[in-house]
């Protein structure tokens, strides 16, 4: 049980009661038209057990494909699915079994007509007739009904609406900001500052008492944790220890944590002689929040890394989308360069590792044998007392040699250079790492314009740069996904297969899931959050619960076509009838993840929130759409052969009027 699971519970909140809203208002029509209580249950829930079976089939098995997918998505929403798909799975069973049950003791009949059921001896105890159902249309279908005889009079100008629409949803998508996890709802903030190596612990206590006295005055900010000096252990204290001092902030949980990172970012910007600052916000777990780019470089030599790691750091601090950036190559720590005269100790009769030896032997204690104490085997080493401690006394330590002790200096030059602070390969091949911190939340810009920018760079030859960080994290599980959406659908087509057994009629349900995108990105681009993996999990589960509507939709349509109806009457009955069902079930959904979509949840709807937008946004318009342009579709297609029929039926008329 964790945010993701219950994120899970509250997503599938709305749509679990999908399947009993079905149910209970199918038995409440049949006890409308005045039915008795038993058949009016057994006829209702009879009705609708297929399609609502089929639909939350089809949203279980959207979820399926996750299990393909790898990384970090793939572990973050495996929960999420398998919460989700426990969830559905008991709400079809509790509807199936339960509800009846309680309907048949607490549900009544409508005073009207058990009114008219008292004064009348000869009150209907069976299935009503389609005549007497289509007599007592309510204002809810009164609105609507001339609605679908437009639409059904005019099929071709209602599915060329649809198209345009369509079109004008892939150009809004166009402007949609991408992200990969998106901001993690952590409100602690992670400042480094970098001085200069070898200074000492009270230059760096300074250095940081002035930034922390900064950091405190910045409203927002509760509490700074400030730690100076090396905590790597002695060995590295001994070689100078280290000059980074990191800051943790614990922010105001209710604060805009975007605009106060902008915040201490330039307050610190201000601030002169303390060395390199930098600002990061806090990863989520493994970190997955992060929301950096890193530009790998790799090249055959030292000098040409160099070149292209620092050429690749002055480009992209000068674009506008870089709040900062950082290069691994900029930390470098002291040490002794020892450069051996070979020909000068070939004559002195030593070679270079002879003396390579002779010097680490002086520098490090020797190794002098083993003893065993209390069964255990210690080493023995004694310590060099008049080992060089200083450049000097290196440069003067006594080599003997085949002409005599000389000096380490007349063998071999002695000087104290930078070194990187870290080696990092990529396949055996030195590398260097440039990460950039976006200004904005639209990675996906951020990463394209980086991208250009790297492209347009002269490097060395021997040099190479391509992105990685989350920029690699986003494309890969963007990737993944859309395979997954496409498996879902076909899932999803070949669940309505075998429920309609028909290979034409599935294909006309999938219309409803393109009309989705229309108000999911369109939601998604007012409320300005960024589409990412969240959004994306969301789209799939939208796939499963938009196409319930038009399952529960044209199952009754072709319940009425093999009772008899023409198509354009079964379609307008259809419609009609399970208009209110389909209005209930989607507004169910809607405003169970109303606060979701609000982020009343606080920090920890950082997935569920971009989710819930998606949702919400899609449902209103493909419900709108589902319950015009399915009809029409449907009316064109299925009612072609009826058309037919009636064209030779005018002309056979014609015909035999004219003979006559």
């Amino acid at each position: 049980l964790n945010i993701i699971t219950l994120g899970a519970l509250t997503i599938s909140i709305g749509r679990v009661v999908d399947d009993s809203i079905v149910v209970v208002e199918n038995i409440k029509r049949h006890l409308g038209l005045g039915e008795d209580k038993k058949t009016a249950i057994l006829t209702g829930v009879k009705e609708v057990a297929t399609a609502i079976t089929a639909s939350t089939v089809t949203t279980i098995a959207v979820f399926l494909p996750l299990a393909l997918v790898g990384g970090v998505t793939g572990e973050l929403f495996r929960p999420f699915a398998l919460t989700t798909t426990i969830a559905l799975a008991a709400s079809l069973f509790v509807s199936l079994t339960i509800v009846p049950v309680l309907a048949y003791w607490f549900l009544r009949a409508p005073k009207s007509v058990t009114a008219a059921a008292a004064a009348d001896d000869t009150a209907v105890t069976g299935p009503i007739s389609l005549d007497e159902e289509s007599a007592r249309p309510t204002i809810l279908q009164r609105g609507y009904l001339p609605v679908i005889r437009w639409t059904l009079k005019f099929p071709a100008i209602t599915l060329l609406m649809s198209i345009l629409i369509l079109v004008g949803t892939g150009f809004l998508a166009t402007g949609l900001k991408t992200t990969f996890i998106g901001n993690s709802g952590q409100n602690t903030l992670t400042v480094t500052q970098s001085l200069e190596n070898g200074a000492s612990l009270e230059a760096l206590d300074e250095a940081a008492t002035e930034v922390e006295s900064v950091l405190l005055d910045i409203e927002g900010i509760e509490t700074v944790q400030a730690s100076i000096g090396s905590g790597q252990g002695s060995l590295r204290a001994i070689f100078g220890g280290g000059s980074d001092i990191s800051f943790s902030i614990t922010t105001d949980a209710d604060a805009d944590q975007e605009v106060l990172q902008s915040t201490v970012r330039d307050a610190l910007a201000e601030i002169e002689g303390a060395g390199e600052i930098s600002v990061q916000a806090a990863a989520g777990g493994g970190g997955f929040g992060s929301s950096d780019i890193e530009v790998d470089i790799t090249a055959a030599n030292s000098a040409d890394l160099n070149e292209a790691a620092q050429t690749v750091l002055d480009a992209v601090r000068e674009l506008d989308v870089t709040a900062e950036a950082t290069s691994n190559l900029a930390e470098t720590q002291p040490y002794l360069a020892i450069q051996v005269d070979r020909e000068r100790a070939a004559e002195l009769g030593l070679s270079e590792v002879a003396v390579g030896g002779i010097v680490t032997a002086a520098m490090f204690p020797a190794s002098v044998g083993s003893v065993v104490i209390d069964e255990k085997n210690l080493s023995i080493y004694i310590p060099n007392a008049s080992a060089p401690t200083t450049v000097q006394e290196l440069r003067d330590f006594s080599i003997p040699t085949a002409m005599g002790p000389k000096p380490l200096s007349e063998l071999a030059s002695v000087d104290e250079q930078q070194g990187p602070a870290s080696i990092t390969t990529i396949r055996g091949t030195r590398s260097a790492t440039v990460t950039v911190t976006p200004g904005t939340d639209d990675t996906g810009t951020a990463s394209a314009v980086v991208q250009r920018t790297i492209d347009e760079l002269e490097l060395p030859d021997s040099a190479s740069a391509s992105l990685g960080g989350v920029t690699a994290q986003q494309g890969d599980a963007f990737g993944q996904l859309g395979l997954a959406l496409l498996a879902a659908i076909l899932i999803v087509y070949v669940v309505m297969v075998a429920t309609f057994k028909s290979l034409r009629q599935p294909l006309l349900l999938l219309i409803s899931v393109p009309f989705a995108a229309t108000g999911a990105i369109g939601l998604q681009v007012i409320s300005g959050i960024p589409l990412g993996v969240p959004s994306l999990i969301g789209v799939l589960m939208l796939i499963g619960i938009v196409v319930t509507n038009a399952i529960v939709l044209i199952d009754l349509v072709n319940q009425y076509r093999e009772r008899g109806m023409r198509a354009r009457e079964a379609i307008i009955e259809g419609s009609s009838r399970r208009l209110r069902p389909i209005l209930m079930t989607a507004a169910a959904t809607i405003f169970a993840l109303l606060p979701l979509g609000l982020g009343l949840t606080g920090s920890g709807g950082f997935i569920s929130q971009p989710l819930a937008v998606i949702v919400i946004g899609g449902l209103i318009s493909s419900t709108l759409l589902t319950l015009v342009v399915l009809p029409a579709l449907y009316y064109v297609v299925e009612g072609a052969k009826e058309r037919r029929e009636d064209k030779r039926a005018k002309k056979a008329a014609a015909a035999a009027g004219a003979t006559a």
